[in-house]
């Protein structure tokens, strides 16, 4: 069976093809199966990333995210099936981000899924975002297995989560104000770094000294596994404001730093934390903040030491990308949770809980 997944929810435009074996397979239960049926195999995927176009704005700009996903989505899907060398006769269902993300950028991601979907009488099928970066470990060469603690770090999200199965989450904690990207992408700006600044700050941080600064760790010794990084941008703007630009030009490295390993070192702790309280030993973490290598570094180091396991996507899937979404409707399918619908009057979820997906 070949899947197709298109991503546009906000300032990346991602088409991809996935394919799996059909096989007869009554689930247990919605999202449980008797086996673990074989992971689907990506074929091919493209991506088109609208960094440079909103560089100029300090940010995502969203009319201008929606033209460009207009322009792009056509030739991205000629390019993965001309790389997979399958025809569009043979695709079988045809998946789309759904939500949360960008009201318009959506609908363009939206209307080309629903409008190819209905001229070859397929199903359509609406993935939810941060499901797919849930799942996005699937697609690499080391995948974990079910059950697990996730810690899913994208843009405005931070959550943990207890996956038990497809389909099976449970909301540990989550963000109350600012997410951990957030927090990255916030903190870079009041540095003067370009945008994206998340990805620059990371850069600066590994020439500085994280203990030079002794920025905040919110809801660290709280008990609870929520997250709350205002506070930190706010120390890092009371810090800046007390410098003159020479100072801050001279200790941009070690405030850089500093303003990571209070971000990483939440971060671990409150997965370790909730892997202790699930009992499971397995940890995966996906999303944007994903990429982070001190994050990596640390969590699999801290990991270990319990005796757990960290499971991290390849970085070219830590961002928005057409793969993952694939992969979660291809894993709907196969653990007989969803199998699209032929209703093609699209809509979409600009905001969207995961919560809602539980089974």
């Amino acid at each position: 069976m070949y899947i197709l997944g298109i991503e546009s929810s906000c300032d990346e435009s991602g088409v991809a093809l996935v394919k799996f074996d059909r096989f007869n397979a009554a689930p247990v239960c919605a999202g449980s199966l008797s086996f673990e049926p074989e992971l689907p195999q990506l074929l091919a995927h493209a991506l088109h990333t609208q960094i440079e176009m909103h560089q100029p704005y300090g940010g995502v700009v969203p009319e201008l995210a929606s033209r460009d996903h207009i322009q792009r989505i056509i030739p991205l899907l000629n390019e993965v099936l001309s790389a997979s060398g399958v025809g569009i006769a043979q695709v079988d269902l045809v998946a789309y981000t759904k939500g949360p993300g960008l009201a318009g950028a959506l609908l363009v991601g939206a209307g080309v899924a629903a409008s190819l979907a209905a001229s070859m009488n397929l199903p359509l099928l609406g993935i939810h975002h941060l499901e797919g970066h849930l799942l996005s470990p699937f697609l690499s060469a080391n995948p974990p297995t079910f059950p697990f603690v996730c810690l899913l770090v994208s843009g405005g999200h931070t959550q943990l989560m207890s996956v038990q199965s497809m389909g099976q989450y449970e909301l540990l904690g989550e963000s109350v104000d600012d997410a951990a990207g957030e927090a990255f992408d916030k903190s870079a700006k009041l540095l003067g770094l370009d945008y994206p600044g998340g990805a620059a700050l990371s850069k600066l941080a590994a020439l500085g000294n994280p203990k030079a600064f002794n920025f905040p760790r919110p809801l660290m010794h709280s008990g609870r596994l929520d997250f709350s990084f205002a506070g930190l941008k706010t120390s890092v703007l009371t810090q800046v404001n007390k410098m003159s630009e020479k100072e801050i030009e001279a200790s941009k490295n070690d405030l850089a730093a500093s303003v990571q390993a209070a971000i990483v070192e939440v971060l671990v702790k409150k997965s370790l934390m909730a892997i202790k309280q699930t009992k499971l030993k397995t940890l995966v973490v996906a999303g944007g903040v994903g990429a982070n290598q001190s994050l990596r570094e640390t969590m699999s180091k801290e990991c270990s030491k319990i005796g757990g396991k960290v499971y991290f996507p390849e970085l070219y899937l830590c961002t928005d990308n057409g793969a993952m979404i694939a992969m979660a409707a291809a894993m709907r399918v196969q653990y007989g949770i969803e199998t699209g619908t032929k209703h093609y009057g699209f809509d979409v979820k600009p905001r969207w809980s995961l919560a809602e997906l539980v089974n």
